[in-house]
C-alpha cells in the first residue's frame, strides 16, 4: 500500500527508509483515498516569509521505489516538505513497470494532487498522462529522467543530472585511463532514459577522441545478482578487455566486484562508473575502480519540491527551470568523507545532522 508521510508518520517512515522505500503500483482508489485523508494548512519554516498556504500535496512516481539509490532523494524531498509545510507521497514501480507507472500518475490526477514528479524513463509512454495531468491544472516535474529532445512531452522542467554530459565526460575519462584496447559499457536497461543517454555519451566521447579504443555495449540486468553473473561472464571471455565501466549504480558496483575477484588492476585493466553504493566507493578505496560519478541523489528530491512550492505559490509566475544536479567523479584522493560520514545527504544515516567540514574547498 502507498504511505503518505505526514505529522506523525514521518518519524517512523523516516527511519525505515534506509532499509527499503515503498511500493509497486496503485490503484486508482487507494490512492485517491490517501492523498484525500491530509488537509489543512500550513505556513513554511515557522513564521517564515511565505503566507499562509494550503498543505499542498506533491506525488513522486518513480522506477524503482525501494532501490537504494533513492534512499537520499526521499529524505530531500522530506526535508524540503518538512521546511515548506507540504507533504508528499512516494509511489511508483518497484521494476521500471512503465504501465504501474502511469497508474500511479492516473491516481494522484484522480486526487486532483497538487503536483506530480515523475523519473521520465521511456520515450513515449508518460506523454498521455501529463499532458492530463497540465490539462487538469497540475504541475508535472521530470526528475532523474527526462524526456529525450524534440520530445511532445510538456513537463514543465527537468532536475537531475545532464546524462548525456555525464556519459561524454566518463568516456574522456575512459580515453584518459585506457588509451587503447578494448573496453566494455554496461548498460542494465538499454533504451531506458536513465541509463542510455550516458551510453550514448560516452560513445561519442571516445569516438571524438580518436583513440584506438573499441567500445562494446554490453545488456546486463535490473537484478544486481543477474548482471553480476552477466558482468562476470563478459571478464571470463574477453580477459584482455582494459576497462569495464557500469552506467549505473549497480552494474558499477558489479564491475568493481569482478574487478576484485580477478585483480584486474594488476593486469592493467580500469574501472568505474556511476553512483555511490558502499561497496563501489569501497572498491575505489582499495583500488579497484578508478572513479564513480556522484549524481546528488538528495537534491534531486529537494529541488524538485523546492521547483513546486515556488509554482504554486506564485500562481506560477516563478519559474519553471531546469535544474542540473551536477557531476562529481570520486577517486581513490577524495573518497575517504563518503566511507567515513553517515548523513542522509548521502542516504547513509536518517539523522538531521550539520557535517562539520575543514580546510579550503575545491572548486
Amino acid at each position: 500500500m502507498a504511505e503518505n508521510l505526514d505529522e506523525g508518520l514521518v518519524r517512523g517512515v523516516t527511519a525505515r527508509l534506509p532499509r527499503r522505500a515503498m511500493m509497486c503500483g496503485v490503484s486508482v482508489a487507494s490512492a485517491a483515498a490517501a492523498l484525500g485523508a491530509i488537509g489543512g494548512t500550513a505556513r513554511a519554516a515557522d513564521a517564515g516569509p511565505f503566507p499562509l498556504h494550503p498543505k499542498w500535496r506533491f506525488v513522486f512516481v518513480n522506477h524503482v521505489t525501494s532501490n537504494p539509490f533513492f534512499v537520499p532523494t526521499q529524505y530531500g524531498i522530506h526535508d524540503a516538505c518538512a521546511l515548506l509545510g507540504c507533504t508528499y507521497q512516494w509511489t511508483g514501480s518497484e521494476i521500471s513497470d512503465v504501465a504501474q507507472m502511469v497508474n500511479a500518475m492516473n491516481a494522484a490526477i484522480a486526487a486532483k494532487a497538487d503536483g506530480i514528479a515523475v523519473a521520465i524513463v521511456d520515450p513515449t509512454g508518460f506523454n498521455a498522462p501529463t499532458a492530463r495531468a497540465l490539462e487538469a491544472g497540475i504541475p508535472v516535474f521530470s526528475y532523474n529522467a527526462d524526456a529525450p529532445p524534440g520530445s511532445p512531452n510538456k513537463r514543465l522542467a527537468y532536475i537531475g543530472q545532464d546524462l548525456f554530459l555525464s556519459g561524454e565526460m566518463m568516456g574522456e575519462r575512459i580515453v584518459k585511463l585506457v588509451g587503447k584496447g578494448d573496453v566494455a559499457l554496461f548498460i542494465a536497461t538499454p533504451g531506458q532514459l536513465n541509463l542510455q543517454p550516458r551510453v550514448d555519451g560516452a560513445i561519442a566521447a571516445i569516438k571524438k577522441s580518436g583513440a584506438p579504443i573499441k567500445a562494446t555495449v554490453i545488456a546486463t540486468d535490473p537484478s544486481v545478482n543477474v548482471g553480476l553473473s552477466k558482468i562476470r561472464a563478459y571478464y571470463l571471455g574477453h580477459p584482455g578487455v582494459k576497462g569495464m565501466f557500469g552506467t549505473s549504480g549497480g552494474d558499477t558496483e558489479n564491475v568493481g566486484t569482478v574487478m576484485q575477484e580477478y585483480d584486474l588492476p594488476k593486469k592493467g585493466a580500469h574501472g568505474g562508473g556511476f553512483d555511490l553504493l558502499p561497496k563501489s566507493l569501497q572498491a575505489v578505496h582499495d583500488g579497484y575502480l578508478d572513479f564513480v560519478i556522484d549524481q546528488q541523489p538528495y537534491l534531486q528530491g529537494f529541488y524538485t519540491v523546492m521547483e513546486m512550492f515556488a509554482f504554486k505559490v506564485s500562481g506560477g509566475l516563478v519559474g519553471p527551470a531546469n535544474i542540473n544536479t551536477g557531476l562529481k567523479f570520486v577517486v581513490k584522493g577524495s573518497v575517504s568523507p563518503y566511507l567515513t560520514t553517515k548523513t542522509r545527504y548521502e542516504g547513509s544515516s536518517a539523522e538531521a545532522q550539520i557535517v562539520p567540514r575543514s580546510g579550503p574547498i575545491a572548486g
